[in-house]
């Protein structure tokens, strides 16, 4: 009985201990940073293409647009991941973008919201610094608790994310900014011209 009494108190404390978790510390804010060999125009376009977003979001399988223009401030979608076999829907909503240096974004789910933000800079070297601020709170009690004691893990995913989009830029084929040449008029045609002038 001794002993039934102690693993009785042993749950209680424990589950005590994971209730405070999420009173003392109901959010959860980190911040991550990295640099890549590319331009700010380029890896702000490879950043933003919906096309790569897989090879550095890992699980994400689609976007659905829910409402607004995609890509403007106000617009909602749904993005689409899977994770340990499971489909996972998240809402985003775009709260501010500034091209060529930030977007913000608020995400919803069942299990916590999210406010999130990437910005660029380049460098006096000619590559980019790119760095996200994340926080992030559980929507309930056992969210808030378990949010606290994976925080560890969650920067640990947006640390992975980061480094996959550096491969993803510094990889990058892609020609996001194609020059149009403007077509050069020959001296045959121009003496095509001159011909059929003189023949009216």
């Amino acid at each position: 009985m001794k002993i039934l009494k102690y693993i009785l108190g042993i749950i209680v404390i424990l589950a005590i201990g994971f209730f405070l978790a999420g009173i003392i510390k109901p959010k959860v804010s980190y911040d991550c940073e990295i640099t890549v060999e590319k331009p700010l125009a380029e890896s702000w376009a490879v950043s933003q293409d919906e096309e790569k977003l897989a090879d550095w979001l890992e699980g994400y399988q689609k976007t659905e647009a829910v409402s607004g223009t995609p890509g403007t401030v106000g617009a909602v979608s749904d993005i689409h991941f899977i994770q340990n076999g499971e489909e996972m829907v998240i809402r985003e909503t775009i709260t501010e973008i500034v091209p060529d240096e930030s977007v913000a974004m608020k995400f919803t789910s069942d299990f916590m919201d999210m406010d999130y933000k990437l910005s660029m800079s380049a460098t006096d070297d000619g590559k980019t610094k790119i760095s996200s601020t994340t926080t992030a709170v559980g929507n309930g009690i056992i969210s808030k608790s378990l949010m606290a004691l994976m925080a560890g893990s969650v920067k640990g995913q947006e640390e992975t994310n980061l480094a996959n989009l550096k491969k993803t830029i510094e990889g990058n084929t892609k020609d996001y900014f194609p020059i149009e040449e403007e077509p050069i008029e020959t001296e045959e045609g121009e003496n095509e011209g001159k011909e059929g002038e003189t023949e009216e």
